[in-house]
């Protein structure tokens, strides 16, 4: 058994080896609108590309047609895939285009170059190397380059309308304002007065009308009172959080409360006042 393995190595080698597949009667003809009979026809060789480069305009058209068959016995195959490759050696680009294959091996593929397919890869003044590619599970994949190929340059591609929006804009340079400049201490100082006048009013008036500390919470006096603190909350909350807008409209609110509650406040103290007389 050992020394029958490498015999049977060898076996396989060999019919892995006659697995093969070749090209039958490939041919490129190069016609041109206008005109009936061919510009240019020649048979390709798996063993060597085409020596002349070829060459198209913008009104020709290369058919390619050939017929893959099995190498042994000159049988057609249909193989998975068969493609195309045309490389550009200057810019890197390639493309790839597929091609139909029948059930007995033939393929025609045509390059129109007044509509070219979007496998065409943009185009220099180098040539491309057309190259094609067939693999199939059944037998060795197949690479032969054909011919070179000259085409006119591809056009620059058209800016579109919002191309600028995609470029990096330039550096947002922030500008800070200036630190706020505090007003002379005479005019605070002003104003802190003006602050503090009602409070030296209310309590004015409270040392001389306040009624005995027992009726502050009294039903017709405790209400006032508390919108007075409630007063002093809304402030409070309008530095911590609130806007102006809403300052106004939750002091108009407590306004007409404080109104009412402190008429009524009023008159519970001067029915107050009378009864002591």
């Amino acid at each position: 058994m050992v020394r029958l393995l490498p015999i049977s190595l060898l076996f396989l080698a060999a019919i892995v080896q006659a697995a093969k597949l070749t090209l039958q009667s490939p041919r490129i003809v190069i016609t041109t609108a206008g005109s009936s009979a061919p510009l240019h026809t020649a048979p390709l060789s798996l063993d060597n590309k085409i020596l002349s480069p070829v060459t198209l305009n913008h009104t020709d058209t290369l058919k390619l047609t050939f017929q893959v068959v099995d190498e042994e016995s000159g049988k057609g195959v249909q193989p998975h895939q068969t493609f195309l490759r045309f490389y550009d050696a200057q810019s890197g680009e390639e493309g790839i285009q597929p091609i139909r294959v029948t059930i007995s091996g033939k393929a025609k593929f045509e390059l129109v170059m007044a509509k070219p397919p979007s496998s065409l890869p943009p185009t220099t003044s180098a040539p491309l190397l057309v190259t094609l590619l067939i693999g199939t599970p059944d037998y060795s994949p197949l690479s032969a380059d054909l011919f070179d190929l000259y085409v006119l340059p591809s056009q620059p591609a058209p800016v579109h309308p919002e191309e600028a929006s995609f470029h990096p804009l330039p550096e947002i340079q922030h500008t800070f304002r200036p630190e706020q400049k505090l007003p002379p201490r005479p005019i605070s100082a002003f104003f802190a007065l003006a602050v503090l006048a009602p409070w030296t009013v209310l309590l004015t008036l409270w040392s001389t009308y306040a009624p005995r500390p027992k009726h502050l919470f009294s039903p017709r006096i405790f209400p006032f009172v508390a919108t007075l603190a409630a007063f002093e909350g809304l402030l409070f909350w309008y530095w911590v959080a609130l806007r102006l807008g809403d300052v106004l409209l939750y002091g108009a609110i407590l306004g007409l409360v404080a109104f009412f509650t402190g008429k009524q406040a009023l008159g519970s103290i001067a029915s107050q006042r009378l009864g002591r007389k």
